[in-house]
């Protein structure tokens, strides 16, 4: 068996080939960027209004004075000059600067009269007040966007800008999700009294797809010639197969020998942790294997702390930094293993994140997993882990 920090440099030197796509502009939300992306004219690409007033010729700055309005320049309209200093044109937010005006006043500070526009007061007004000034933001040509960025509403903004109807994007890996298991039948089934419904795949789609991931949803039974043949095909049409048990010491835990049959190449069996004890590992030239304790907590603990944040650097997301919570209460685990205590996870005034065991029935307990919101990792050094010590969270909800 391996220690947790083992696993992660193991997962560190792990990589798919993933190939990049063209999407649409609207479907890229979400997607990991893979073309940098350029500014194709200059931010803001003329002197924009930023306030709605009357423009004046610099030479005019000081005059209270009632200035003649020649026309209005409203946004999206061609440019209009301005053919007397001692006139003004009043202008909108968002067009374009007349020529010949260089100062912007907003009409809070004017009065209007029946023969034109009259300043009060010209404040701290100078050339080029609110006035946002042509490429001010960013040059033509300028980086707006680096590839590898996780797209977001921002940046749709951005590519929109610079009319990208098409961009290219890491493409997505093709991922299944397998339960195995006789005891298991579909959610739509009513289970007899010694079977339960496959419950593991389903909170496994729903949270690969909470992180932008697709996937779909296999039943596999516990037949060692059934699953060669079976695996074998799911090989040929994903990139990462995610089993959900059969990876433990029972006699109907073929996987691990089918896994070798099938040339998938065991990187780990077996974490120092609980729960997620049994927890495999192993690739192949083209896929990657993830096999996770049959037990509906280690399930989910192994793919929230090791499949999710390797899947997210495989499209060169930014890296999930866990932070840490302190323990309200004490806590008793005497085994040699590194242990990740569900808890619920609250402020206080001070500021500072706590963290409240959450009580429950082990690994098997699903219920208990709504009842908290993240895993407080233990490490084995002590036995009692005392009442306000610091320990990394790992979440896995909000």
């Amino acid at each position: 068996m391996i220690e947790p920090s083992v696993v992660d440099k193991v997962l560190g030197e792990v990589s798919l080939t993933l190939k990049v796509e063209e999407v649409e502009l609207f479907d890229s939300l979400g997607r990991t960027l893979a073309e940098d992306i350029h500014a194709d004219r200059d931010f803001p690409p003329f002197d924009r209004v930023a306030m709605d007033g009357i423009g004046i010729h610099s030479s005019q700055l000081g005059k209270t004075k009632l200035f003649k309005v020649e026309g209005i320049q409203a946004a999206g309209s061609p440019q209009l000059s301005l053919m007397n200093n001692e006139n003004c044109i009043e202008v909108m937010t968002g067009a374009i600067l007349p020529q010949n005006i260089e100062v912007v006043i907003p009409y809070e500070w004017t009065e209007k009269a029946e023969e034109g526009i009259k300043v009060l007061d010209f404040k701290n007004a100078q050339v080029m007040s609110n006035v946002h000034q042509k490429g001010t933001d960013k040059k033509k040509n300028d980086l707006l966007v680096k590839k590898g960025k996780e797209l977001s509403s921002a940046e749709i903004g951005i590519l929109a800008t610079v009319g990208k109807t098409k961009v290219k994007v890491i493409q997505l890996p093709k991922i299944a999700v397998i339960a195995t298991g006789d005891e298991l039948v579909g959610v739509n089934e009513v289970p007899k009294e010694y079977q339960i419904r496959m419950s593991n795949c389903y909170s496994l789609k729903a949270s690969l797809s909470e992180n932008g991931f697709s996937s779909e949803i296999f039943h596999l039974t516990d037949d060692k010639e059934s699953l060669i043949v079976k695996i074998n095909q799911l090989k040929k049409d994903f990139d990462v197969l995610v089993f959900s048990g059969g990876v433990s010491k029972g006699k109907f835990d073929f996987l691990p020998e089918v896994f070798e049959s099938l040339g998938i190449k065991k990187e780990f069996h077996g974490v120092k942790q609980r729960p997620g004890k049994p927890f495999w590992f192993g690739k192949s030239e083209q896929q990657v294997v993830f096999a996770l304790p049959g037990n509906p907590v280690s399930t989910f603990l192994c793919s929230n702390r090791y499949m999710i944040p390797w899947l997210n650097n495989q499209l060169g997301k930014e890296k999930y930094l866990p932070t840490t919570a302190i323990l309200d209460k004490e806590f008793k685990f005497d085994k040699p293993l590194t242990f990740f205590l569900q808890v619920e996870t609250y402020y206080k005034e001070d500021g500072l994140l706590y963290a409240q065991p959450v009580k429950g029935g082990g690994s098997g307990d699903l219920a208990k997993l709504t009842a908290a919101n993240a895993f407080l990792e233990l490490h084995p050094e002590v036995d009692i882990h005392e009442k306000g010590q610091q320990y990394t969270v790992w979440f896995y909800k909000k």
